[in-house]
């Protein structure tokens, strides 16, 4: 059976990539979009120029299962994820957008019409360094990235759970300096670290970039070894 791909959160920093290396290794591959995006059009003509077929379908459960029963993916890639600043432009705009509805709440439900798809395809969720092993506050970005963890655990969906640092890059739509920064100021006291011994938190908590990411969440993806696990930031080069 030939694998098809579908990327939930394909418009994002690391979703885009891994749309232009999935079609560039032939794979049949699936980039949603939702169906409000004022750049529809534009990412349609994007992916399609790549050879990915665009998906615009509703968050809405019921439609999610059917658009599966459609498309048959072998491979979920949930790439959800919001900011607060963009949570709070979207509030002045009177949508609802926080990590809750957001980073759970929507991946939750690709989880479940994944769930009604037989057979089962393997959900790969981009998760984040440090999620603590005991719940944290509830409506965090934390707390998102935890509930989704244990609800893949306690699901029947193969699954593979990858925790990268810092995602960084010259070339995203928003310029986040903070975060540029920040990874700057980590790599730098990580590479003293590195000297000093620490070389295996070093390498868990340095920066990556999109285009790494994305590579090494394809290739876990189809390798069968790694369903059931969770790969930390040094496993995702």
């Amino acid at each position: 059976m030939d694998d098809v791909i579908f990327v939930a959160g394909a418009t994002g920093y690391t979703g885009r990539e891994l749309v232009r290396l999935a079609t560039a290794r032939g794979l049949t591959t699936i980039a949603h979009v939702r169906p409000d995006s004022k750049q529809l059009a534009a990412w349609r003509d994007r992916f399609e120029a790549m050879g990915a077929t665009v998906d615009s379908t509703p968050w809405e459960a019921g439609a999610l299962a059917e658009a599966f029963a459609k498309w048959r993916p072998t491979v979920v890639f949930a790439l959800l994820g919001t900011t607060r600043a963009r949570g709070r432009a979207e509030a002045a705009e009177g949508q609802v957008s926080s990590y809750e509805t957001v980073d759970y709440g929507l991946t939750v439900k690709l989880l479940e019409a994944s769930a009604a798809l037989e057979p089962k395809p393997r959900f790969v969720y981009l998760s984040s360094a440090g999620v603590p092993a005991r719940e944290p506050r509830r409506g965090s970005y934390l707390w998102a990235r935890f509930a989704v963890e244990q609800a893949l655990r306690e699901g029947d969906v193969p699954y593979t759970i990858a925790r990268p640092s810092i995602i960084t890059g010259p070339d995203r739509d928003d310029a986040r300096p903070g975060e540029r920064a920040a990874a700057v100021v980590v790599d730098g006291t990580l590479g003293l670290l590195e000297v000093l011994g620490g070389k295996r938190l070093a390498a868990r908590y340095r920066s990556t970039t999109n285009e790494v990411l994305a590579g090494a969440l394809l290739r876990l993806a189809l390798d069968p070894a790694a369903a059931g696990k969770t790969v930390e930031s040094e496993g995702l080069r």
